[in-house]
């Protein structure tokens, strides 16, 4: 008598936050303890994988700006194929799956296999940072208006930012650390004010977290001069200069 196929496991895109465990959902709590399988980015925080018990498997497919362990495609086929083995999948992302988490891509390519998907939103990146910076995005008096945008340096003369940042508005730059000066650039050739103010969120809520604040012309070089690296965002608008700094004195640099 022939073996039955082995029963569709599902992929669950996982939300993991900012960075501190505190701010996982319960339900992305109770995946991370459950999983027998976690394919996770390099923007999770070790302690969300330290929850995962002892057997759980692990299968990074971190990407960096320079090197990618794994192509988006071969991310993909990697979710639908242990899927289809009969595997349950937990795939973990930094912040949002569907803010700038290519989490649409892995939902498509898991429905068009057959393979069921749960979706499980997380505090995206900006909003964690927010609120970890006590900055808030949104102020009466300096802004209504919220965008994100991707500020990775592959294609950003041909992105048109034109009226997301200025006055009344927030600009919240994902990727943008390695292309900072082009971005600074960018925004004062399409009509912002240099000395519009800027803060660099570095490790959002997590213990090493920074916050490093500059006029817009000065954002490459506070980037530079402070060797801000990734996970970071750039925050541009009024906003930027609001924060309890007394609360933020420990790790608020100002620009030189």
């Amino acid at each position: 008598m022939a073996s039955s196929a082995p029963s569709i496991g599902t992929v669950h895109l996982v939300g993991a936050g900012p960075g501190d465990p505190d701010l996982l959902t319960l339900r992305a709590a109770r995946l991370v303890m459950d999983a027998k399988l976690i394919v996770h980015d390099g923007l999770v925080d070790p302690a969300i994988l330290a929850m995962a018990r002892p057997a759980c498997r692990m299968i990074s497919v971190a990407k960096s700006r320079a090197r990618h362990s794994l192509p988006q495609d071969q991310i993909n086929a990697l979710l639908v194929r242990e899927a289809l083995t009969g595997n349950d999948v937990v795939r973990l992302k930094g912040g949002d799956p569907f803010i700038f988490g290519r989490g649409g891509e892995e939902l498509e390519a898991c429905r068009a296999a057959g393979v069921p998907v749960e979706v499980v939103p997380g505090v995206s990146a900006a909003l964690g940072a927010a609120a970890a910076a006590q900055m808030a995005l949104t102020h009466r008096e300096d802004a209504s208006v919220v965008s994100f945008v991707a500020g990775q340096c592959k294609g950003l003369t041909d992105q048109n930012w034109a009226g997301l940042a200025g006055r009344g508005r927030t600009l919240v730059i994902y990727m943008g650390v390695a292309s900072a000066d082009a971005i600074a650039a960018k925004l004062i050739a399409d009509g912002l004010a240099a000395d519009m103010p800027v803060a660099v969120i570095e490790n959002a809520s997590r213990a090493e977290m920074r916050v490093l604040r500059a006029p817009l012309s000065g954002l490459g070089d506070l980037v530079a001069a402070e060797r801000v690296k990734s996970p970071a965002l750039i925050v541009v608008g009024m906003v930027a200069a609001r924060g309890q700094d007394a609360a933020l004195a420990p790790i608020v640099k100002a620009a030189a």
